[in-house]
């Protein structure tokens, strides 16, 4: 396993070369995109991405910014409309964290997107990776961006181990090693290790034949080994709790503005405790709102 960085040539001229011809056309990238949403467009599409697929975030996001595109717009919004949007996405808590980002933009920024990572990570919802993403590609600043995908590719390239560890400060250190001075270049590079690891540097079936590291992966280089890492399941969705609460949302949102009663939501639910486990957690995170025997999205 190799315990030192390779010389950051090594790493960042072939992954920008192969970026700039396989990156994917998404709809973020594209300067007229820039243009017209900036650096809100930016933070939508990353509130949006977080742990959700890209073809699923396109139609959404279009749709989200065409009705408001700017934290002002969505700040004036209510909290049912916001849940309603969200749809289908998934973890709709991320929908009010986004509303309530948007209102502290309003309040705190005169309704600009913040540039500076400290001021955004005081935004509701956004953490490390989303503040660094934002200053980056909104505001093409130097920092080094780590989603899961990088974590991936900074493993098997540099540290010659199948899966990374947990996510931890060191993945920024290592990741900061490797970017180039200039902003723009560093830019790209954070943008070429993250859709490497999305589109090749997979988890389950890497296409190591296509890699442009391959010459100099510390994995490879290594026979591939399976180095042990410890490789977080995710939970099985059918028969979840995150099931059953996107059932009863669906619902909400089909009623909506209207309540409903409380009785008539999933009342043939195979797991009585887990339906009212799932209209609990609604209503304890803001998401759904009782009164008396009705429940209805927050007014």
């Amino acid at each position: 396993m190799r315990s030192t960085p390779p010389p950051a040539d090594a790493v960042t001229m072939p992954l920008a070369r192969w970026y700039g011809d396989a990156a994917r056309d998404l709809p973020w990238r594209r300067p007229e995109f820039h243009d017209e949403f900036g650096a809100w467009g930016t933070l939508v599409s990353e509130f949006m991405l977080q742990q959700t697929p890209v073809n699923r975030v396109i139609p959404h996001l279009e749709a989200w910014l065409a009705r408001w595109p700017t934290p002002s717009a969505l700040a004036a919004a209510t909290t049912a409309e916001v849940v309603q949007q969200w749809a289908n996405l998934g973890y709709p808590r991320r929908a009010l964290w986004l509303h309530r980002a948007a209102v502290e933009i309003t309040e705190r920024h005169d309704g600009v997107v913040p540039r500076d990572v400290e001021a955004l990570l005081g935004l509701s919802g956004i953490g490390d990776y989303t503040a660094r993403a934002v200053a980056v590609f909104a505001y093409a600043d130097r920092h080094p961006v780590v989603d899961t995908n990088t974590r991936r590719v900074l493993a098997r390239a540099v540290l010659g181990q199948a899966q990374p560890g947990s996510p931890s400060r060191r993945d920024l250190a290592l990741m900061e090693t490797l970017l180039p001075e200039d902003a723009g270049e560093s830019a790209v590079f954070n943008a070429a290790a993250m859709e490497l690891g999305a589109t090749v540097c997979t988890s389950r079936a890497p296409r190591c034949e296509i890699c442009p590291l391959l010459d100099g992966c510390a994995w490879v280089a290594a026979g591939r080994p399976d180095t042990g890492d410890a490789r977080r399941r995710q939970a099985a969705f059918e028969g979840s709790d995150r099931q059953a609460r996107g059932a009863v949302l669906r619902i909400l949102r089909d009623a909506a503005p209207d309540s409903v009663p409380l009785d008539s939501v999933l009342p043939e639910w195979p797991d009585p405790l887990q339906r009212h486990r799932a209209i609990d957690s609604l209503i304890a995170d803001g998401l759904a709102e009782a009164d008396g025997e009705l429940i209805s999205l927050p007014r």
